[in-house]
Formats: C-alpha cells, sequence, structure tokens
C-alpha cells in the first residue's frame, strides 16, 4: 500500500462531506484515526479547500468530463500536494490507491486518475484562489481590490497558532506580538508544551484575544460575556480578576470552555440559555458581546467557510445581531462599557450595526482607549476597530474582527 494513504483516504472523505453535504471542518471527529493521521488529514484537507479553485482549472485541461466527486477530490488532493513540493510518485501512486479502494464507484477509474496526474507540469504552480462572488465583490466594493487580493494572499496560507498568556506562567518559546498575543510557526502537540498543565495560556487568534483587551477589565467587577462560547475571552476576563457569567446557548460548546476553566483554575458562572429570553440577576458593570456572525474574518483558518455558506443567512444574522445590541444595553448598569465585536469583514455586521445602534440609542458615546500594539491604521473614523486578515501579513496575518467599546451614559 502507497505511504500516507489512510491520511489521504480520510482527507477525501472531509473534502466530499464538506463539498458534497455542506459540512463545516468541525463536523469531523476523526477519533477512530491515530491522532498523527487526523490531525495530517484534516491538515491535507484544509490546504485543499485554499487552493480548490486553481486546482480545478488545472485538471480541466486534462479532462473531458468532470469525474464522481471522490475521485475528483482524489485528484485534487494530489495537484494540490504536488503545487506544494510533494514528490510526483507518492501523490500519484496514493491517489490511485485511494480511488481503488473506492470500489466498484470508482475503482474502474485508476487508469483515468494515474493519466491525469502523470499529465501534470512539474513542478505544479497554482495561482491564489479567489474569494466566492458573494463575498468578494462587497469586499472589493468595501476595501478596494489591492487589499482585497492581499487578504486573499493570506487566506492560501497556513496560518500559525496564536496564543493568550497569563502574567507570570511558563509558556512555549515563540514570536511576541505587539499586542502581546505569542505566535507559534510549528506548535505541535499542545498538550505537551510548557505551561499547558499550569494553566499558563490558551489557543485564541490575536485579533479574537482584541475584545476583551479593549473591555479592559477590572478586578471585581461584574462582567457577561455574552455567546461566550468556546471561551476564550471568558477565560482573559476571569484572569483579569472580574466576576464573570458566561453565556451561551450551546451546552456541546460551554463545556470545552469549561474544560478551559478547569485546566487554568480560573472561575467563572457559566449559564447555557438563548440570551434573546435569558434575564440576570442584577445589572452589569461591563458586557463583552461577541455576536453570532457571518465568520467571514475567519476564513484563514476556517477554509472550508467559502464553500459551505453563500451570504443567505446575512439578513437574519443582523437582524440578531441588533437584537442583542438592545438587549445587553438593558443588562448594563448607567455608566456601564459594552464591547461590541463580531469575527466579519462585512460592514454590515460591523460599520452599519455601529451607526444603526447609536441612531437607536442617542445617549451611547464610542470610546477609543489606548491599546498597546495596536497601529493607528486600524481606528475607523468612528472610535471603532476594524482588522483585516492583511493586517500583519508578514507575520501570518490576523483574523478578520469589526470591534467597538460603547458607554452608557449614566
Amino acid at each position: 500500500m502507497a505511504e500516507g494513504v489512510t491520511a489521504r483516504a480520510t482527507a477525501v472523505a472531509i473534502l466530499d462531506g464538506v463539498l458534497g453535504e455542506g459540512r463545516m471542518l468541525s463536523d469531523f471527529s476523526g477519533d477512530h484515526l491515530p491522532p498523527a493521521d487526523r490531525a495530517r488529514a484534516l491538515r491535507l484537507a484544509e490546504t485543499t479547500l485554499r487552493h480548490l479553485d486553481p486546482a480545478d482549472k488545472l485538471l480541466e485541461k486534462h479532462l473531458r468530463k468532470s469525474p464522481p466527486l471522490t475521485v475528483r477530490n482524489t485528484l485534487r488532493l494530489a495537484v494540490v500536494e504536488r503545487s506544494l513540493g510533494a514528490p510526483a510518485h507518492g501523490t500519484v501512486n496514493a491517489a490511485v490507491e485511494i480511488t481503488r479502494q473506492g470500489g466498484k464507484r470508482t475503482a474502474h477509474l485508476t487508469g483515468l486518475v494515474n493519466a491525469v496526474l502523470r499529465a501534470l507540469p512539474d513542478p505544479v504552480t497554482l495561482p491564489v484562489q479567489k474569494l466566492p462572488r458573494w463575498l468578494r465583490q462587497p469586499l472589493v466594493h468595501t476595501y478596494g481590490r489591492e487589499v482585497t487580493t492581499a487578504i486573499e494572499t493570506v487566506h492560501s496560507q497556513e496560518p500559525p497558532l496564536d496564543l493568550t498568556l497569563r502574567e507570570g506562567f511558563p509558556h512555549p518559546e515563540g514570536d511576541l506580538l505587539p499586542t502581546g498575543s505569542l505566535r507559534l510557526r510549528t506548535p505541535g502537540q499542545l498538550s505537551t508544551l510548557p505551561g499547558y498543565a499550569e494553566g499558563g495560556w490558551w489557543v485564541q487568534d490575536a485579533a479574537a484575544a482584541l475584545p476583551a483587551k479593549l473591555l479592559q477589565p477590572r478586578p471585581g467587577e461584574r462582567i457577561l460575556d455574552l455567546c461566550a462560547a468556546p471561551g476564550g475571552k471568558t477565560l482573559q476576563l476571569a484572569a483579569a480578576g472580574a466576576d464573570v457569567t458566561a453565556l451561551d446557548i450551546s451546552a456541546p460548546r460551554l463545556a470545552r470552555l469549561q474544560a478551559n476553566l478547569a485546566r487554568t483554575g480560573l472561575t467563572a458562572t457559566v449559564v447555557t440559555a438563548d440570551a434573546l429570553h435569558w434575564q440576570p440577576e442584577g445589572q452589569f458593570d461591563a458586557i463583552l458581546l461577541d455576536a453570532p456572525c457571518s465568520a467571514t474574518g475567519t476564513i484563514r483558518r476556517h477554509p472550508d467557510l467559502p464553500f459551505v455558506k453563500d451570504g443567505s443567512e446575512l439578513p437574519s444574522l443582523t437582524t440578531l445581531q441588533s437584537q442583542l445590541i438592545d438587549r445587553a444595553l438593558t443588562w448594563l448598569r448607567p455608566g456601564g462599557r459594552l464591547v461590541f465585536s463580531t469575527c466579519s469583514l462585512l460592514p454590515e455586521e460591523g460599520e452599519a450595526q455601529l451607526a444603526a445602534a447609536l441612531s437607536r440609542h442617542p445617549t451611547l458615546t464610542v470610546e477609543r482607549p489606548d491599546l498597546p500594539g495596536i497601529c493607528a491604521s486600524w481606528w475607523t473614523p468612528d472610535g471603532a476597530l476594524r482588522l483585516r486578515p492583511d493586517q500583519w501579513a508578514d507575520r501570518g496575518g490576523m483574523d478578520g474582527f469589526f470591534l467597538v467599546r460603547l458607554r452608557k451614559e449614566g
């Protein structure tokens, strides 16, 4: 059997789920695989999705008609591996074996797979993949073609891993970013890294760490982390000494938050509830609302997103965001502060939400505190932060976010 067939075959099955059934990569458990094969399969699937359209254009030159999805995904995977420097013989042999293992559905196409892959140029070079039209068009309109292309270039690269550090705890070696996050290029097995067992850090993109920093929590403050799962911001607030209530509608996602609380020894009140129906006892000094959104700012880490979403959910999401802002303000004490954030690149989920909230609530004011490591160009004229993947491109980029701090008159 060709080397690496198990991981590659699993990667093809993952691609079948994403591209054939509209499933997210996060739906894949892979518990039946050894950890190394599981990690490699996910990495191969993610990498293929980052280069899928250019791979298809190359394959079209060698195919008279499109083969079944599984065979097409096998070819896509092999093309992408070749473009990244994998030896031709290994990728061809593995692709043929995967096709043979498919039984009656695919085994008769082993000759086709072999011929197509042996006909590829050497080396294989693929251009940067463009975003789908439903997303690219509004980004070009908002940021221009040059910035949109720069975002796409960052999306095509495997992202580094960022950690949020606790002061006084051990942590791995890495690059300390200007905002305080630690960036790892080749993290390896996380549970073996220095500081993991002591709860000295947690995985959190550098951009995702900024909403809690913008809130500037203080010891003893009563703070609500609204839509809290998977919990990185809850940990930040608790580490600052705040009395934190973490609320989310998803019990499975909150289980991950509770596991991280246990590992770090931090404490928070965890509540599983729908924020549109939940009612707290008393008001909060501050609220962090990282609202449900299109997640278009996280494509560098979730390359499946452009293939399983089409933008149709945007109207319902923006309505929900407005409702959550209005509801959160009723729980905020006079003089309290609210940070609203979304991991979206779309202005409907950021700048437009801010303008609408200020219109609905004339007593709200925007605050722009000094934050270390923030480039002046990231601030919008309205005093919000607009983060994009192409910022820090030479360091590996960051997730796209919109965040703003609001003060309730008191």
